[in-house]
């Protein structure tokens, strides 16, 4: 397996190349040179089986079957349901994939508890050291700190907006107590973290210093590992299914994507991606036009996101894998702050079986109340968005899944502020409110990043 550069300048590399860089050299997202046609899933398989399939697929020879099936097993043996996605029925023709069983109860959680497996089999081989850096909108950090909490061969650094997250989520960044673990609170938004990040992978001469690597959703196993319970879904329904995907960054729709490419969605599909009033995404695909307005605070803050980084591979795909052209679509983008998409491309998104649409915040807090009210479980807002989006949709034959990306706990605010209602957090987490947290304050400006990236890694043996 070979994995290729979406802006096309970039040599290819292989699957351990592709997961520990993180970003291309050239600025691009990798993809594979090809996409592999995996076996579907068996309604009977067990989840990390066929984890460790799929992963095995996309990594090619750089990893053993199996210490593949070894890593799997082991990453989703902390999580509180033996299905890992269990599918919960909430109405007619509705369903609900509850990804947030894991440890920070995040659907971050599964892809971020094996590629720390990953990245320590892989680093150990190689006898190298990396810096992990992370920039996040709420709970890819909780889950990266969960994961590489103790990690022999990396250390992780966590870039969160500071006060523009839920306290619970920060609790989960920030209460590990690991060595390898620190937390850079930011002055800035979302978008202002994620952009010191892709400055940092830019330095190509601080990169190489402190090994710098990423595993934010731009990361290819993150996506690969993504994919795995939709074809779980698939395998428990035997037919087609539309996918209600919450989406900011849209690395999780984009794995839907990649399951169906790679012949794990035998019955067909539709993913439809709700996002919230930073409408970014849903602009993209009804306009054909890229544009950036600053992101704005909303009640589903971790998809506050104003520049949905995923995009690229599947505007890759729809230009044919023309490297040339995303690279000048994003060239202008980053001079003019405006892009429009080729024509070419535009005609292509419009036949892959993804669409795009906004959720206002009025709409987020009366849709978990309504919920509520019509089931008695409480929903994350993240969640709501994709909920209330499900209600709008035709209604039809095909099973709806929407993907629950957060357990309401992590909102507590949130849900009291739309139900009245307490979200306490489960028993197995309740230990966090008594830990004490530890973070750094710092100004959104990329030298301050930097020097405490180097103050640190300097200091590890």
């Amino acid at each position: 397996m070979k994995y290729v550069s979406t802006r096309g300048q970039a040599a290819p590399v292989d699957f351990v190349g592709a997961c520990l860089a993180g970003l291309a050299p050239d600025g691009g997202l990798y993809v594979p040179e090809t996409y592999p046609q995996i076996a579907p899933a068996g309604p009977d398989e067990p989840y990390a089986q066929v984890a460790a399939r799929i992963l095995s697929a996309f990594a090619g020879d750089a990893i053993r079957e199996t210490d593949m099936l070894a890593m799997c097993e082991r990453a989703y043996a902390s999580f509180a349901h033996h299905s890992v996605a269990p599918l919960t029925q909430a109405g007619a023709g509705l369903w609900l994939m509850e990804l947030h069983h894991g440890p920070t109860l995040a659907f971050k959680d599964v892809a971020m508890q094996i590629i720390a497996q990953l990245y320590d089999y892989m680093l150990g081989k190689s006898g190298k050291r990396l810096s992990i850096v992370c920039a996040t909108s709420g709970d890819t950090g909780g889950a990266a700190a969960a994961a590489f909490a103790g990690a022999r061969h990396a250390d992780l650094f966590i870039l969160h907006p500071h006060e523009r997250i839920s306290p619970v989520q920060r609790l989960f960044m920030t209460t590990t107590g690991a060595s390898n673990v620190t937390n850079l609170a930011v002055d800035g938004d979302f978008d202002d973290c994620q952009a010191i990040v892709k400055s940092l992978f830019a330095d190509k001469a601080f990169a190489n210093s402190v090994g710098l690597s990423g595993v934010n959703s731009i990361n290819w196993a993150r996506i690969a590992a993504q994919s795995v319970y939709y074809a779980t879904a698939q395998a428990a329904f035997g037919r087609k299914i539309r996918f209600v995907v919450p989406s900011g960054n849209m690395g999780d729709a984009l794995a839907g994507y990649v399951a169906a490419r790679c012949g794990l969605m035998t019955g067909g599909f539709e993913i439809a991606c709700a996002v919230n009033e930073n409408d970014a995404l849903a602009r993209l695909f009804n306009t054909g036009v890229m544009s950036r307005s600053p992101a704005v605070a909303t009640p589903s803050p971790a998809m506050d996101i104003s520049v949905p980084s995923n995009f690229e591979r599947l505007l890759y795909e729809a230009t044919g894998r023309d490297g040339d052209a995303v690279r000048s679509v994003y060239d202008r983008y980053k001079q003019a702050g405006e892009a429009a998409l080729p024509e070419t491309a535009i005609g292509r998104l419009g036949c892959v079986g993804i669409t795009a649409a906004t959720v206002s915040n009025a709409d987020t807090l009366a849709e978990m109340a309504r919920f509520e009210a019509e089931t008695g479980w409480l929903i994350c807002p993240h969640t709501a968005v994709g909920t209330f989006r499900a209600r709008q949709l035709p209604r039809s034959d095909i099973a709806t899944i929407v993907l629950a990306t957060a357990a309401a706990a992590k909102f507590p605010e949130t849900v009291k502020e739309a139900t009245g209602l307490d979200a306490p957090l489960p028993h197995r987490s309740g230990a966090l409110l008594a830990r004490g947290e530890v973070f750094d304050r710092l100004p959104a400006d990329l030298s301050a990043i930097r020097g405490a990236i180097e103050a640190k890694t300097h200091t590890v043996p």
